[in-house]
């Protein structure tokens, strides 16, 4: 048990161990438990200290050093792992044990979703009945593990409601506890500051929520559902990327046509600064903002589900020209790339085309002879021209970059921008749901007296992926066989959203507001103490009740109540007897009462004397067999005369 409690924990982790870690654990695990079963006794320590220090070797190896949130998880995992050399006695397991736990919880610290959330909880029911079983007690030593389960799951249960009033109620702080330094790197939605054909694939199938909307009014149509998290402006011929921030305010003045856009959006954890907004907001919420490009940023990466309000400009136009600096940026190209690219562009102006009639041209070139696919063929180091003039297949990755190309080497000013696009509208519970795998990249072009104007190519190609979302457009194929199936993973979100802002967005400032239906408008550490005071007591009585349930009338054995009842119904014709009489002086004073009653009584207290005293244990089928006598046992009332 100890050993498979050992393994489940350690496969919480899975997800960010390295091969060379998490290979060599499950084999010694194995090997562990085949050898110890046979009984062979402690690794020695000559085997065991050497693999700890190559243990802490590797970590500092690979990730830098032995501190943060994932080389301290590999090192946890790794030394629980080795802990199982050295176990033999049951304080050996219990320390273990105790670890795993520690480790257990550090799993927490990556995924806090509601399925991984109830994972924990079935390995820690797991662990408390690996914990049970070490526990002496009168009990066979053989007993079945689902006795442990049951035993571990009652204790677990019991365990919620304490949890549940310390969660609530002790006094959170505003920001972690601790602080170690990380070396994690990537973001876990997979939008970054560099963006290549094919790379956004993983993501494009990834099926995990990303963020969730709530409007104050009406949704926007789905054409018109754009979220924007990242501007890429320079691109080096085969990759677009981010170089700079940029200034912390933006450059240009925006005139919304029309009203403005008031939602708000949950956004789940990214461990980067970006924050999707629909369109271009106005102003930036507390804690971010707002830079030359409009894009919002945190002031702090998003570790944890991040709440936000915006209002957003769905129509606009600029208010002023468009920054030099910023028209350099948008119009740079590498010299020696693409020249078919730049030909056709160059073409196109000598037609005497002018910026509207050439986004036309290359958007008629994409919706005449491409394809959308995410299977694309690879291209080579003129990607651009590869695309537009050999394979002619790809995703918005592909589309939106060639388009891009193309505006600047016409002269138009142009930038890439990724964020995700579309997601799927929860009647029932009015919000937006949008999905990793809607993430999307599309182009914005500089027109005159209209400022930068969003263009999508790929809609061009596959007007699907618009009006009817990322997963119509990515799996055609499938869309009618699995489609009652995402109806129901959608519909089920209701679910794992109430999770994210119930739970995991529960905060200090939310606690603050919690006694607000007390009279206590904002709580303080005190005022938090004594409410869990009170709710521990509460349970605490709750439990003391519940255990000295049925403490004032014992019942005992089936034996004992059949023979009690007897007893009873028989005192009721008017025979008086002692509760500390034996069975026999019992039947002797009944004979002295009454001994027709005696007679008829005496064979019932003979077999009682035998199933109680003269067997180690009475059989089952003997024990019903008197009960039934017993029961079916009518003792007649005396009747007295005067004289």
């Amino acid at each position: 048990m100890l050993a498979l409690t050992t393994a489940a924990t350690i496969a919480t982790h899975l997800a960010h161990l390295p091969l060379w870690l998490w290979l060599p654990l499950a084999a010694m695990l194995a090997a562990r438990t085949w050898t110890r079963r046979r009984g062979a006794g402690a690794v020695p320590a000559w085997i065991r200290l050497p693999l700890t220090a190559l243990l802490l070797a590797a970590v500092a190896t690979t990730f830098g050093n032995v501190f943060g949130r994932e080389p301290g998880s590999v090192l946890g995992a790794g030394l629980l792992g080795l802990k199982l050399l050295e176990t033999e006695q049951a304080r050996d397991a219990r320390v273990a044990l105790g670890f795993a736990a520690f480790v257990l919880m550090s799993a927490l610290l990556f995924d806090q979703s509601l399925a991984f959330t109830l994972l924990i909880c079935a390995v820690l029911v797991l662990l408390l009945a690996t914990l049970a079983s070490l526990q002496p007690a009168p009990l066979p030593s053989s007993r079945p593990l689902r006795a442990h389960l049951r035993l571990a799951a009652a204790l677990f249960a019991a365990s919620l409601p304490l949890a549940a009033a310390a969660f609530v109620l002790v006094p959170r702080l505003g920001s972690p506890l601790w602080g170690a330094p990380g070396t994690d790197v990537t973001a876990r939605t997979g939008l970054g500051e560099r963006m290549a054909p094919g790379q956004i694939t993983e993501l494009l199938i990834d099926d995990t929520p990303a963020l969730r909307v709530d409007f104050d009014g009406p949704p926007p149509p789905p054409e018109q559902r754009y979220f924007r998290t990242i501007v890429l402006w320079e691109f080096d011929g085969s990759t677009w990327s981010r170089e700079r921030w940029g200034g912390m305010r933006p450059s240009d003045e925006v005139q919304a046509e029309g009203a403005p856009l008031a939602y708000r959006i949950t956004l789940e954890p990214t461990d980067r600064r970006w924050l999707p907004a629909l369109d271009l907001p106005l102003a930036a919420p507390e804690g971010s903002f707002l830079l030359e490009d409009r894009v919002l940023a945190s002031r702090e990466p998003v570790a944890q589900p991040r709440e936000y309000r915006l209002q957003s400009a769905v129509r606009h136009r600029a208010g002023q020209p468009l920054d030099a600096n910023l028209r350099v940026r948008a119009l740079a190209l590498p010299n020696g790339f693409n020249p078919q690219a730049r030909a056709l562009a160059q073409r196109w102006r000598d037609e005497g085309r002018d910026d509207d009639a050439v986004v036309q041209a290359a958007l008629g070139l994409f919706r005449a002879s491409f394809t959308y696919t995410l299977t694309p063929p690879l291209l080579g180091r003129d990607s651009v021209d590869d695309f537009l003039f050999d394979t002619q297949r790809g995703f918005c990755e592909h589309y939106s970059s060639a388009f891009v190309f193309l505006m600047r080497a016409a002269g138009i000013p142009a930038r890439v921008v990724t964020g995700y696009q579309g997601g799927w509208w929860n009647e029932s519970q009015s919000y937006l749901l949008v999905r990793r795998s809607d993430a999307h990249a599309w182009a914005e072009v500089w027109l005159p007296q209209r400022g930068w104007v969003r263009v999508d190519p790929t809609a061009a190609v596959s007007p699907t992926r618009i009006e009817r979302g990322a997963t119509a457009a990515n799996f055609a194929g499938d869309q009618e066989r699995m489609s009652w199936l995402r109806e129901w993973r959608n519909r089920l979100d209701v679910v794992n959203r109430l999770w994210t802002e119930g739970i995991i967005g529960f905060n200090a400032l939310r606690q603050k507001g919690l006694l607000t239906p007390f009279g206590k408008p904002e709580a303080n550490a005190g005022d938090l103490l004594i409410a869990l005071s009170a709710a521990l007591g509460a349970a605490m009585l709750a439990a003391t009740l519940w255990a000295m349930r049925g403490t004032a009338s014992p019942r005992g054995d089936r034996l004992e109540r059949a023979w009690s009842s007897l007893r009873r119904r028989v005192a009721r014709t008017g025979t008086a007897a002692s509760p500390q009489q034996g069975p026999l002086d019992w039947l002797r004073q009944v004979r002295l009462n009454d001994p027709e009653l005696a007679n008829r009584l005496a064979p019932l207290v003979e077999a009682y004397v035998d199933l109680r005293y003269a067997r180690t244990e009475a059989a089952a089928a003997d024990v019903k067999a008197f009960a039934r006598r017993a029961r079916r046992f009518r003792p007649s009332r005396r009747v007295k005369t005067s004289a």
